[in-house]
């Protein structure tokens, strides 16, 4: 029975990411004629090709694609072992990498993360947006260790703690005709430029629990990235947004904003924290989930 090892994923990886030999050998410090040689190797060890050449470029056969797959999947687990590991042979208790779904929850992370590592000196905290695979494929492939959301996923594996509920409002300028509205309602934001972050449209809830059932689209969609220049559009009448209600209290000492209840009964929100089942039993892990579930962000 053929063999794969773990460095026929890495050059399996590395070409696919490169696009060429020349580039992948580099990184993985061989020379072509030699990273050329295992590629051979590999292929009649398999008995299938992986590559097929396109003009100059390096194009993965099925094969080859089904592998590079598999290599994006369980190099990262490779790699969050071999760090675990060394990071227990050097006394240390390990590493916190925390993926965010959560466009606004950066300004609630902090509140927590500031008193964790306080709390646990001797653990590492990396945050990060962008995965491979998704927020729930960053958890299966060891990419992160936790996941911040307001939309969780339920999967065999996984686990989801709601800490945090909040209220998905309208924001609007001070000469808004809402501004002092009881609530919105779906009709009043047809004619309105809606800011929001850059996020797929079924994945807002402003559409989804708000504009869409009531068969309502605003006349135009604005994706914006930073928070600041989104309530500074705001503030100037360039439009309107939609943000946690927490998130608009904050702000509003340097915007002149006002937080809007999107239809009579709001938009109720939780933001969760999703972590492997396997990891529940890390002491540092589950005391991030209880910090962050004990009201240390709203009490900050």
């Amino acid at each position: 029975m053929p063999s794969l090892d773990r460095i026929h994923l890495a050059i399996i990886h590395e070409v696919a990411r490169e696009g060429s030999l020349t580039a992948a050998a580099r990184k993985l410090n061989l020379t072509q004629s030699a990273l050329s040689h295992a590629i051979a190797k590999l292929e009649a060890q398999l008995g299938v090709q992986i590559w097929r050449r396109e003009g100059r470029s390096l194009a993965p056969t099925q094969a080859g694609a089904f592998l590079q797959a598999v290599a994006g999947r369980l190099l990262p687990q490779f790699s969050h072992a071999e760090a675990r590991l060394a990071q227990l042979a050097a006394g240390e208790r390990g590493q916190l990498r925390i993926g965010m779904e959560c466009h606004p929850c950066y300004q609630w992370l902090l509140k927590i993360v500031a008193p964790y590592l306080d709390a646990w000196p001797r653990v590492e905290v990396d945050v990060r947006q962008k995965f491979q695979f998704g927020g729930i494929g960053a958890l299966f492939g060891h990419e992160i260790d936790m996941l911040v959301t307001p939309d969780p996923l339920y999967k065999p594996g996984l686990r989801f703690t709601p800490v945090f509920d909040y209220e998905q409002v309208l924001v609007v300028g001070p000469t808004h005709k809402l501004r002092d509205a009881a609530f919105a309602r779906p009709e009043e934001i047809s004619d309105e430029v809606l800011i929001t972050y850059p996020v797929p449209s079924d994945r807002l809830d402003i559409f989804t629990q708000f504009l869409t059932p009531a068969g309502i689209s605003p006349r135009r969609h604005m994706p914006i990235e930073t928070t600041d220049i989104m309530l500074l559009m705001v503030a100037h009448g360039r439009g309107v947004a939609a943000l946690p209600r927490w998130l608009v209290v904050e702000y509003a000492q340097r915007f002149d904003v006002h937080p809007v209840k999107l239809g009579p009964a709001g938009v109720a929100k939780q933001i969760h924290l999703g972590i492997r089942e396997a990891d529940e039993g890390i002491d540092y892990v589950r005391a991030f989930v209880a910090l962050a579930g004990s009201g240390a962000a709203q009490a900050a």
